[in-house]
């Protein structure tokens, strides 16, 4: 999952030239919560979501995990829209690992990128073709 994820942010800094940051929550935006919520409305945030399964039980609350983790996801997005950040949420299906992967791909380029090729003049600079 952690390699997945990896390859998705370098996939989006080097095709795309954006900044990325990586978190793991519930709650992620307690500790980034001042940058994400108060920062720029440039951002765009990507929240992957997994089923996960098994569900557990909390000892002592009439809810589980998975429920928790879910409201807690939820207020998450929440925050972000309500000071006008664009978000993406993808739940990640039964093979996470599988849907990052794809989704990495997804975002590379359709063509090779080709960046120019020099070429020296006959004052011996060199000039973009």
């Amino acid at each position: 999952m952690e390699r997945a994820i990896r390859s998705l942010r370098r996939a989006l800094v080097s095709h795309h030239h954006v900044s990325t940051t990586a978190g793991y929550g519930p709650r992620y935006l307690h500790s980034t919560g001042q940058l994400h919520k108060g920062g720029p409305r440039g951002g765009l945030f990507l929240q992957l979501v997994d089923q996960m399964i098994p569900d557990l039980k909390i000892p002592g609350k009439p809810f589980t995990f998975r429920t928790l983790a879910q409201a807690q996801a939820a207020g998450d997005i929440q925050a972000l829209q309500s000071h006008d950040q664009q978000t993406i949420v993808l739940p990640l299906g039964k093979n996470p690992v599988a849907t990052i992967q794809a989704l990495t791909k997804s975002l590379a380029p359709r063509t090779p990128v080709r960046r120019p090729t020099m070429r020296r003049t006959r004052s011996g600079r060199a000039r973009k073709k």
